[in-house]
């Protein structure tokens, strides 16, 4: 019979996420796992044999979370066209938290060098590109917006740029509105004339 388990595991993912925001993915170890989450480096080694097996859980954790936030988004709006990508800029509204942003810049120098890890990345983009132009009337409008959608974040989140919040609001309403261009009859005649 094998160990029960004791430890709750959003505890150690928690202080691996503590240490990764105040230290760097760089200095994950399951010692400074340990010492964060106040238990035995063996119950760590218990459920996270390495560190790389650590880092995998929490990417893991990362998307789920992610993806739940934005499906609960989208779920938000009811029977609506594009809701996929509408609920995704709908949770945009809400930027990653300071912790949030230093966890996911260290996850992604991680993920720069593991083949592996960017897999599940991958998987998960691959899952969430079909499902913003499936649901949509307009799958390539919807695309265009998931793709300045996850530049803005992009930007955010490797801590290149962050726009004032009163700025950030436009871009999204901006952003929501290539899913629903204006129509042609709305344009002024002279840019309506341009268009065809």
């Amino acid at each position: 019979m094998g160990r029960t388990r004791v430890i709750d595991q959003d505890l150690l993912l928690d202080a691996a996420e503590a240490v990764v925001a105040r230290d760097g993915a760089a200095k994950l170890t399951l010692d400074s796992v340990a010492v964060e989450a106040g238990v035995s480096k063996a119950s760590v080694i218990y459920d996270h044999k390495t560190k790389q097996a650590l880092i995998d859980a929490l990417v893991a954790r990362a998307l789920a979370r992610d993806n739940a936030f934005n499906h609960s988004a989208a779920e938000a709006l009811g029977d609506i066209d594009a809701r996929v990508i509408r609920g995704r800029i709908a949770a945009a509204a809400q930027p990653l938290a300071p912790r949030q942003r230093a966890v996911a810049l260290s996850l992604c120098a991680a993920l720069a060098q593991d083949a592996a890890l960017r897999k599940s990345i991958q998987s998960n983009q691959g899952a969430v590109i079909a499902a913003v132009q499936r649901d949509a009337a307009q799958p390539g409008k919807a695309l265009l917006a998931y793709l300045a959608l996850e530049g803005l974040k992009l930007l955010e989140s490797l801590d290149f740029y962050t726009f004032p919040k009163k700025e950030r609001d436009l871009l999204l309403r901006d952003i929501a509105g290539l899913v629903d261009p204006i129509p042609l009859a709305a344009l002024p005649t002279t840019a309506a004339k341009h268009h065809r």
